[in-house]
């Protein structure tokens, strides 16, 4: 058995379930009980417990033993779905616990699971993880969290053991909407970099050499994305990038270079259709910011 924490909490707040023994899962079982928790660990295939238990887990035989070991119960699982079968077997074994969810999930899954554990009188937070399983337990991985203030409160100390926390408030779904926000913006970035690889490749040119003047130029857009989000926020939209005019003339440039390459455009052509739109709306004199008017679902 791992040691008890002797820093004034009591043996019951020293204690955590981890639901879930990926290597995410693992790796937050493992942060606990190297920082003194008493942790019982459980996973739908048992194997994967083995070595929390030689670093001094307690492995229970089922999900609903796991949980009634601890006031803390962390559940860490590949999708929703694995979450709904993990809640539908503990069920009632969850009263008067803190549930935390650190799986992925949109904010309407937090919602849910709020709700699901309200009625079994449970008290529930969303979490979400953005970084890889060596980082955790450093700073240089994210949680954001969302829900109960008091279960934050209370278990914010233990929390803070896996890594750098963001507590996002009282709605449910909001840690989740930053975290679908952040990946998404990430993934927006990575695939417009693949295809302007692509198009510096196909001309001849040195694409790691590219990548680190594109690196530098990344790291100078701070005020600019913070300009955006005031002007989306305001619907006040002064000409960032120069007007939308001028803006449209540049992007026909962009499309027939790519094109006369063999490079995909799909992107291009998207911004220069909504930047026609605009123009054609009577905005042309505003900026880049201003497209956010077009992209609600009609």
């Amino acid at each position: 058995m791992t040691t008890t924490k002797t820093d004034g909490l009591t043996d019951r707040a020293s204690q955590v379930t981890v639901l879930g023994l990926g290597d995410m899962g693992s790796a937050i079982a493992k942060t606990f009980i190297d920082r003194g928790y008493r942790t019982t660990v459980w996973n739908r295939t048992a194997s994967r417990s083995v070595p929390l238990v030689d670093a001094g887990a307690t492995v229970a035989a089922t999900a609903a033993e796991a949980v009634a070991a601890s006031p803390l119960v962390v559940v860490c699982l590949l999708d929703s779905t694995a979450v709904d079968e993990v809640l539908d077997s503990v069920d009632a074994a969850v009263a008067g616990r803190v549930l935390v969810n650190l799986t992925s999930g949109s904010p309407s899954q937090a919602r849910a699971n709020e709700r699901w554990a309200g009625e079994r009188g449970a008290e529930y937070l969303d979490g979400k993880i953005m970084g890889d399983p060596p980082y955790v337990g450093t700073p240089n991985i994210l949680f954001p969290f969302s829900g109960s203030h008091s279960a934050f409160e209370a278990h914010g100390p233990m929390l803070r053991e896996l890594g750098t926390v963001v507590y996002h408030g009282e709605e449910a779904g909001s840690a989740a909407v930053e975290f679908m926000a952040q990946v998404a913006m990430g993934y927006e970035i990575l695939v417009g970099f693949l295809h302007t690889l692509r198009l510096v490749q196909t001309e001849g040119a040195d694409v790691a050499e590219f990548a680190g003047r594109v690196a530098s130029s990344v790291a100078a857009l701070s005020p600019l994305l913070n300009s955006i989000g005031k002007a989306v926020k305001s619907g006040e939209y002064p000409p960032d990038l120069g007007s939308l005019n001028v803006q449209a003339a540049l992007m026909d440039d962009l499309i027939s270079h790519r094109e006369s390459i063999g490079v995909e455009a799909v992107r291009m052509r998207e911004v220069k259709d909504l930047m026609d739109r605009r123009i054609a709306d009577g905005f042309g004199a505003q900026g880049f910011s201003s497209l956010f008017e077009l992209l609600a679902k009609p």
